[in-house]
């Protein structure tokens, strides 16, 4: 018991050290892991367009853009799961699903993009959701149609409740909100945070966001504050402060030659995108999902290896 206490001391304190020396989510680490192919469904799988991960359920869930509905797979890309939306009432004009956040208890928000409106739901596997029935709010304060270059990510921080978006082109826009949520329509306040008559950032146009407030290892670190905005257009992946400053960046181009709209990120910090698939002449090219996974740091092994060397040592004292 004595040996197990110290280690767990030790262990803790290790991690306290990583945590406050934490400044950013360092992209540079990441790599290529695994690719896996997902199923058609129907047309439902087509299309990838936006991810989210579900952490009490070890899961997670993408919408196409063609907004027949929401699929379930686990992180290695096979279905568990999905459900119908149903679309009557709304008033769309082309069900454009592009942005999808999980909030917990098997709720998700999806937003349509052109009018960017978000709705607010309760996942039931084989299901069908009226989404015109639910808590709903239009993210810029009316449902006006701005065409195809509206809210393309949507994400969700835990600590406050707030929501990020991001807005695809003329202008792009990094946004966030406070929403309040509500049959027949909620309220949002927004704040703009980065705007640009045709980029941001340098990036050429924005298809979605992540917020890292998850990732168990930033917590308590400033870094726990910072975002991933994604580029289709740019074939690139940065990590930014709410204020702008440029943290890292990751060129995607070299991964997938299918078009990657969505990202999503787990308590690890392993990092999950959608690539569209798409259906041509009758033939179905899948949607992809691509795992990144970061290669430890340096200090990383060292601490390692001390803590072996210090189990040794105590189990050696133990034994005498």
């Amino acid at each position: 018991m004595k040996l197990i206490s110290h280690l767990a001391i030790a262990g803790a304190m290790l991690l306290a050290t990583g945590a406050q020396a934490a400044a950013s989510l360092d992209l540079s680490r990441y790599s290529l892991s695994a690719s896996y192919s997902l199923d058609v469904l129907g047309g439902r799988g087509l299309e990838a367009s936006a991810v989210t991960y579900a952490r009490d359920r070890g899961t997670l869930f993408f919408v196409g853009d063609e907004g027949l509905g929401v699929v379930e797979i686990s992180r290695t890309g096979q279905t568990v799961g999905s459900m119908s939306f149903d679309w009557t009432g709304t008033g769309s004009t082309h069900n454009d699903t592009e942005g999808l956040a999980y909030l917990g208890n098997g709720q998700l928000v999806v937003v349509d993009e052109r009018p960017q409106m978000a709705y607010r739901f309760n996942f039931t596997n084989g299901g069908t959701v009226a989404l015109n029935a639910q808590a709903k709010v239009a993210l810029t304060g009316s449902a006006v149609s701005v065409g195809n270059v509206g809210t393309e990510g949507i994400s969700f921080d835990p600590r406050d409740g707030s929501f990020f978006s991001v807005k695809q082109d003329n202008p792009a826009q990094l946004r966030q909100h406070t929403v309040n949520f509500a049959v027949g329509g909620g309220t949002s306040t927004n704040n703009m945070l980065l705007s640009g008559a045709s980029s941001v950032l340098g990036l050429n146009s924005l298809s979605d966001v992540q917020t890292l407030a998850g990732v168990d290892a930033l917590v308590g670190t400033t870094a726990a504050d910072n975002l991933l905005l994604l580029s289709l257009d740019s074939l690139k992946l940065v990590e930014v402060t709410r204020s702008g400053t440029i943290l890292g960046a990751l060129d995607l181009s070299r991964f997938t030659t299918q078009a990657i709209e969505g990202i999503t990120i787990d308590e690890k910090g392993v990092i999950y995108l959608v690539a569209e698939g798409f259906e041509s002449r009758g033939v179905a090219t899948p949607s992809q999902l691509l795992v990144l996974t970061p290669v430890p740091e340096p200090q990383t092994y060292a601490l390692l290896l001390a803590g072996l060397g210090v189990t040794g040592l105590l189990a050696r004292r133990r034994r005498a």
